[in-house]
């Protein structure tokens, strides 16, 4: 997957207003399966796998013993005790590695990724490609659904997920018919605009919808409860692995937070580990930051001392030893019309 095809704000606009296709074949696949399958991966993952129901997924971070985020990814209940865990790509090996070591004897766990490809789809028109690529009477499935369909003569699975702000699907299919599905998807998505994106324009929709970046936003460092994303955390779940520590940060409150914030400036665009200041003192550091192709702003998120993490105020961003005036944003920092 290359930073760009044609340009980051030309493929950017084509998600937006029209339809762009990701390649995902470099995330990773894991199957998770047998008789105590999901009853152990709630000991393992945030959220509470009991709420999904076969063919439906959640957002969920896999932690370890002192909170921090090895990664965070997409459960999708495949089959009553089968899962296929969606993570991503740098943090694959570590994870199966992770899973393998807590793995209980009831429970098989297998790296697919090597055999299997994705792709993601995403923007307005979706469901006139979906219709194009696998018929008419086929129905899209629901928000966080999953399922198998009929393509060229072997089966793909899709699921109605994304991660650009947009509508759209993720398609998983045996890495022996990826050239295949892209080829088709480019060639049927001609009439509304499809661009093949990479990168870059993943990375500016995103921090658009401050949706956080594994490695940058999020790291064995920091927890789901300063990065905001507690709602993906089940507290009433008895036991997990990392659940003590953000149950007495949740009771407490945590020092840092992650906030999303706009620049009030045209000017160079903020970057990942530039200094966050307000008044003088430096309260932070940048994870995130680009110029939004939607807003034509700078934008980015930080952690910031948990005080000064209040949206409206006013901070700079040291950019090339200069400061720059910002705002902290309510999330998302684009919202559509």
């Amino acid at each position: 997957m290359p930073v760009q095809y044609t340009s980051i704000m030309e493929e950017h606009q084509a998600v937006r207003n029209n339809v762009g296709i990701f390649d995902i074949s470099h995330m990773g696949q894991l199957i998770v399966e047998g008789t105590g399958a999901g009853e152990w991966l709630n000991t393992i993952l945030t959220n509470n796998i009991d709420k999904l129901e076969v063919g439906t997924g959640q957002y969920t971070f896999l932690l370890n013993e002192r909170g921090g985020i090895i990664d965070d990814l997409i459960a999708y209940r495949i089959d009553e005790e089968k899962f296929l865990l969606v993570v991503n790509a740098s943090r694959t090996d570590e994870d199966f590695a992770w899973l393998d070591r807590h793995r209980s004897k009831n429970v098989d766990l297998k790296n697919r990724s090597a055999d299997f490809g994705g792709v993601a789809i995403q923007g307005p028109r979706i469901a006139e490609l979906f219709h194009a690529l696998f018929g008419e009477d086929v129905d899209l499935p629901p928000r966080n659904h999953i399922v198998d369909l009929e393509f060229g003569g072997t089966n793909v699975s899709v699921a109605r997920t994304g991660y650009t702000g947009e509508d759209g699907v993720e398609v998983f299919f045996r890495a022996s018919d990826a050239t295949k599905f892209w080829n088709a998807a480019l060639e049927k998505g001609k009439p509304i605009g499809i661009k093949p994106c990479g990168l870059g324009a993943r990375d500016t929709l995103r921090l658009e919808m401050c949706y956080p970046l594994n490695g940058s936003d999020l790291s064995p460092e920091r927890n789901p409860i300063e990065a905001g994303l507690g709602f993906f955390v089940d507290l009433t779940k008895p036991n997990f692995i990392g659940r003590e520590v953000l149950l007495r940060m949740k009771q407490s409150g945590p020092r840092e937070k992650l906030v999303p914030f706009r620049m009030k400036e045209k000017g160079p665009p903020p970057r990942p580990h530039y200094s966050v200041f307000e008044n003088g003192e430096r309260i932070g550091e940048v994870t995130s930051g680009t110029l939004s192709p939607s807003l034509n702003w700078g934008v980015g998120m930080a952690y910031v001392s948990a005080p000064h993490a209040k949206i409206g105020a006013q901070i700079d961003i040291e950019i090339r030893e200069r400061k720059f005036p910002a705002i902290i944003e309510k999330k998302p920092l684009y919202k559509k019309s």
